[in-house]
């Protein structure tokens, strides 16, 4: 028997939909079709500047704005060979970290959701509201929030937001031992996630899954570790890595980095601190920079340069650049072809969520119809990030 899951189903997280040969309840065979929300956003970044493709980012994966917004603004400063200033690298450290702590609650909170587990998903909510108060207050938007810049961010931190940075990062341990408390030893939970969608790590490396898909299945690859960005050197974290690769494995991952990301915003709290009140938030280079705005209300040389760059954009040299993140689903990479005008010849959009959804075939084939939904959602998927 052919089954059509979706594409409008609430266990599917968005519009994908898995063609499911069935032999009785068993999956002989699962064919994942995605495309349905697809907005062509690569294409339309040839038609606008490298600033003007920011907002877009916002809409992929629409649960981790800021580390889309990353993920571009440090391809394009690696094409144009610049670099933020350490304060601005601190704050943004600071901000997706705070994302990671976000997606990872709306994550669980569905997940559980999904199994059947209802209370966990008012508990992550009530943590998620939290970040999502935090952007509002940095950038003006709650969900699709846009604050990073090529050269670093769009405006100093308001006052009064470290301190509640703090209180959040403060709390945040507490309300992990909850979700615990109510899921990790739960034999409903254990009987759904144990030994369910099970993901070697020899399948996972093949399939070039990331994140905590892959370090579920015990392989300890993050990129904040293997390959730096941001001064992630200079924080300390573990890497969270599960044993048998199977959904518990990667609810486990997850729930220990949002412990791990609390760390690390304690650093960066303290890091931003010790550099005092105000400073540079954004590189003094202004043939790729806008100026501050106080210079431009006093400087003509400066209203000059924001004008060019408003107008106009940046003109970056002819080549091309790739960086990758770990933003909280995996490694998103932006990569950039540049013919020095100032919009991108090309771009290229590496997201996780598009590759982690193929090992969705190898987790369930074989397995019962009622784990479908428990793959789908240990791989915590964005349809946004996957049809781009």
């Amino acid at each position: 028997m052919t089954l059509n899951m979706g594409p409008q189903h609430p266990s599917t997280h968005g519009v994908l939909r898995v063609v499911l040969e069935l032999d009785g309840e068993t999956i002989v065979r699962a064919k994942p079709i995605i495309g349905y929300l697809h907005t062509g956003m690569e294409k339309q970044a040839e038609y606008k500047t490298y600033t003007q493709s920011i907002p877009q980012t916002d809409r992929m994966d629409y649960l981790s704005p800021m580390s889309n917004n990353l993920a571009l603004c440090l391809a394009a400063e690696k094409l144009l060979g610049i670099e933020a200033p350490a304060r601005a690298q601190a704050i943004r450290v600071l901000l997706t970290e705070l994302t990671r702590i976000s997606a990872h609650c709306v994550w669980l909170g569905t997940h559980a959701l999904d199994i059947g587990a209802m209370t966990v998903f008012f508990y992550c909510f009530r943590e998620r509201e939290k970040v999502l108060s935090i952007y509002d207050q940095v950038c003006g938007a709650r969900m699709t929030a846009s604050y990073f810049r090529v050269g670093g961010l769009s405006s100093d931190i308001p006052a009064g937001l470290l301190d509640r940075c703090q209180t959040f990062v403060d709390e945040m341990p507490a309300h992990a031992d909850e979700y615990e408390r109510l899921l990790s030893k739960n034999p409903i939970w254990l009987a759904r996630t144990q030994g369910v969608a099970p993901l070697s790590a020899k399948d996972a490396v093949a399939l070039g899954a990331t994140g905590p898909v892959l370090r579920g299945s015990g392989v300890g690859w993050d990129l904040r570790k293997n390959a730096p960005y941001c001064n992630y050197q200079e924080y300390e974290f573990d890497v969270p890595t599960g044993a048998n690769g199977d959904a518990y494995d990667r609810y486990m991952v997850r729930v220990r980095e949002i412990r791990q990301s609390t760390r690390i915003a304690h650093q960066a709290i303290a890091k931003i601190r010790a550099m005092g009140e105000r400073g540079e938030y954004r590189l003094r280079d202004y043939k790729y920079v806008v100026p501050p705005k106080e210079d431009v209300k006093t400087s003509m040389e400066a209203l000059i340069h924001h004008f060019k760059i408003v107008a106009h954009g940046f003109f970056p040299p002819v080549g091309e650049a790739y960086h990758a993140i770990e933003a909280p689903k995996g490694e998103l990479g932006f990569y950039f072809v540049s013919d020095g005008t100032p919009r991108p010849w090309r771009m290229k959009v590496r997201s996780p969520s598009f590759v982690n959804l193929q090992t969705l075939p190898t987790m369930i084939e074989g397995r019962l119809v009622a784990d479908v939904i428990t793959a789908i959602g240990s791989l915590d998927i964005v349809l946004g990030e996957i049809d781009r």
